[in-house]
């Protein structure tokens, strides 16, 4: 059974936030899904500092399946864990160059290489505008903190919430969430006084 006091979290925050909430902005698809395999292990603020470049340089899947190895890794370099996500990247646009489409489903992008299900996610909510759970660090710590899961695997995380909770929600529980952790309930020195749904946390209280 869902607790009312989850749905309560859920619904300050909802009226708190705005509607669109987005991180990650691109000018095409394949920019984007780019976008969010690069984010791995980084900011997105700093993924929205190289991306310009990198696209500039290869705009699209059939640019970047040709790209020298050194050329992407020196220009994602800021960005760490270079070599392997210039080497993905690079995979991921011969793949989808041979298979001639960006795939829709979540079964099918993880296929595709460097594509987790947290990519997978973001690019079916974002661009394909299907439900989705969206697991990063900052959703999967105040899941946890307002009691929306226990798990703490990403992706038993994911579907114990799509388990326990209606689709209609899954989308924007991601985002409300997600900018939650960012704005307030942060990893180390959370920001409980402030917090407006300190009342619901169940592992960080607010100073009395």
């Amino acid at each position: 059974m869902v607790n009312k006091d989850k749905m309560k979290a859920f619904e300050v925050l909802d009226k708190l936030y705005p509607k669109d909430i987005g991180f990650l902005f691109a000018d095409t698809p394949f920019q984007f899904l780019v976008s969010v395999c690069l984010s791995a292990q980084t900011t997105d603020a700093a993924v929205m500092k190289i991306t310009p470049i990198l696209f500039s340089k290869y705009p699209d899947e059939k640019a970047l399946s040709k790209a020298e190895l050194s050329s992407v890794e020196e220009i994602i370099h800021p960005l760490g864990f270079y070599r392997v996500k210039a080497k993905n990247i690079i995979s991921l646009a011969k793949a989808i160059v041979e298979l001639g489409y960006i795939p829709d489903t979540i079964e099918e992008l993880i296929k595709l290489p460097g594509v987790g299900r947290k990519t997978a996610n973001c690019y079916i909510l974002h661009i394909c505008s299907k439900s989705a759970i969206i697991v990063d660090t900052h959703f999967k710590r105040v899941a946890k903190r307002l009691g929306f899961t226990d798990e703490v695997d990403p992706d038993k995380v994911e579907l114990d919430i799509k388990k326990h909770y209606d689709e209609a929600i899954w989308s924007r529980l991601s985002m409300v969430l997600n900018l939650h952790g960012r704005k307030f309930c942060y990893s180390k020195n959370p920001n409980c006084e402030a917090c407006p749904v300190n009342a619901y946390c169940r592992s960080v209280k607010p100073s009395k």
